[in-house]
């Protein structure tokens, strides 16, 4: 689990909040995993008494288990009621058939950036409900609302209202700061300090090339959106990187903007040359462990990454670091971004607003004890302090400097043959085989910016 995973921060959090789960995907989104059989309560018969709430749920890194006690808490806070799961590491694919004969999930917690782009899907299509009224119910069991809960700016993003029309349709989950992840005890060994800014990371490059490390590596092309954004804002701020998301004309030109891609085309000389190869669903995981074999020092990821490699071997005296993107100068900003998983309701969901209370219940301290207890944190006021161990280093990134990221390219209307996710992020690995140049890129993401500006919802 791609990818404050603003995060989505893009995330994003996912974090990535990877975050969460692994982004990466890209995305900034949780990594891939094997497709297994899906988790589904029995089917309960309708009944005067009873209602029925369909809930689908991408299993990230967090598990399906964390699901059935949420709905244990849910059914029994409100009687009558039955929940039936679905939970699957390929939702997409699971949902989408009956979907297509009309048979609609009445809840659906997949972030955007998942590979086949459902979310992304339902919401060029407007098909969602509108969330917002979610935002003032109050929690059930407690007495103050969702909005007062959640930590301010999570539902004033691109993702959150896709639209720009000061709605919510979709609700922040679990999130995940991302940035650069690092063992902490290969930098103590050799003595070397973690960068600052991009010029001390170069320095550092070169330092490590002398010893046969690579400075750089990343799990698939997808985890450079979280980075990639969080750049774009420490090259030109807020303001600059919402003209980006906009897809502002002559934005690619801009001298902030050839600060980034040169920035990123220099880091594709410093990553280890086997990562193209596995940046793939399938073995992804070997980019990751370069980190712990000591054979790349850095790598853009969400918090998940932790329980992805758990079982991971790895070199001796290994210890998670995990820091912002350097600045672009001595002093300036550096940003994480955030990455942060979605919960929606489909427009042609049968049980609107019975989702909208189970998607209050999940902002109540009971569910969000329940997902802490796997690593899954939400942005809820006080969370952070709740936390132990890797986490509250992930989580206090914010209270040592670091400024969130949260956003992402804003939604078009389909037009055929562009992604832009793909031209900007999925050249990357072109860039580190040298089958195309910077000015290729740029190009290329000129062009697809161009065909999205007059698509813009």
């Amino acid at each position: 689990m791609k990818k404050i995973l603003g995060l989505a921060l893009t995330a994003s959090l996912s974090l990535s909040l990877a975050a969460c789960s692994g982004n990466t995907n890209n995305s900034s989104s949780p990594a891939p995993s094997d497709t297994t059989t899906p988790v589904a309560t029995t089917e309960t018969p309708e009944t005067p008494e009873t209602r029925t709430l369909k809930l689908a749920a991408l299993e990230t890194a967090y598990g399906a288990d964390v699901w059935k006690e949420i709905i244990a808490g849910f059914e029994k806070a409100n009687p009558g009621v039955k929940v039936e799961s679905t939970i699957d590491k390929s939702i997409e694919d699971v949902i989408g058939p009956a979907m297509k004969s009309g048979d609609f999930p009445d809840v659906i917690h997949l972030a955007v950036g998942q590979p086949k782009g459902l979310t992304e899907t339902f919401v060029k299509d407007n098909n969602l409900t509108d969330l917002t009224d979610v935002l003032s119910m109050t929690i059930p069991g407690e007495s103050g609302t969702v909005k007062d809960k959640i930590i301010p700016g999570f539902t004033d993003t691109t993702i959150t209202n896709p639209y720009g029309d000061g709605k919510t349709y979709l609700m922040p989950m679990f999130y995940s700061p991302t940035g650069l992840f690092y063992n902490a005890g290969l930098l103590e060994q050799k003595g070397w300090t973690v960068p600052t800014t991009w010029d001390e990371m170069w320095a550092l490059g070169d330092k490590a090339k002398a010893d046969g490390i690579a400075l750089f590596s990343y799990p698939t092309t997808g985890y450079f959106d979280s980075f990639f954004y969080a750049l774009l804002n420490e090259v030109g701020g807020p303001e600059f990187f919402t003209k980006a998301m906009h897809y502002t004309e002559g934005v690619w030109q801009s001298p902030e903007a050839t600060q980034a891609f040169d920035i990123i085309n220099k880091l594709a000389a410093y990553t280890e040359k086997t990562v193209p190869a596995n940046g793939n669903k399938d073995n992804f995981t070997k980019n990751q462990q370069l980190i712990l074999d000591n054979k790349a020092i850095f790598m853009p990821n969400g918090t998940w990454v932790v329980g992805e490699m758990s079982k991971a071997p790895r070199a001796e005296g290994f210890k998670w670091g995990f820091t912002a993107l350097p600045a672009v100068k001595e002093g300036g900003d550096r940003f994480s971004y955030t990455f942060f998983e979605q919960i929606w309701v489909p427009a042609k969901a049968k049980n609107a607003d019975l989702a909208k209370q189970f998607i209050a219940y999940l902002y109540s301290d009971e569910a969000a004890g329940v997902f802490a207890k796997v690593g899954a944190v939400q942005p809820i006021k006080d969370m952070a302090s709740k936390l132990e161990g890797d986490n509250k280093l992930f989580y206090s990134i914010y209270d040592n400097g670091a400024k969130a990221a949260m956003g992402a390219f804003s939604t078009t209307d389909p037009v055929e043959g562009v992604s832009i996710s793909d031209t900007v992020f999925g050249t990357v690995d072109s860039l580190v085989t040298k089958a195309k140049t910077q000015a290729q890129w740029v190009e290329a993401i000129t062009k697809a910016s161009d065909a999205l500006r007059g698509a813009l919802k």
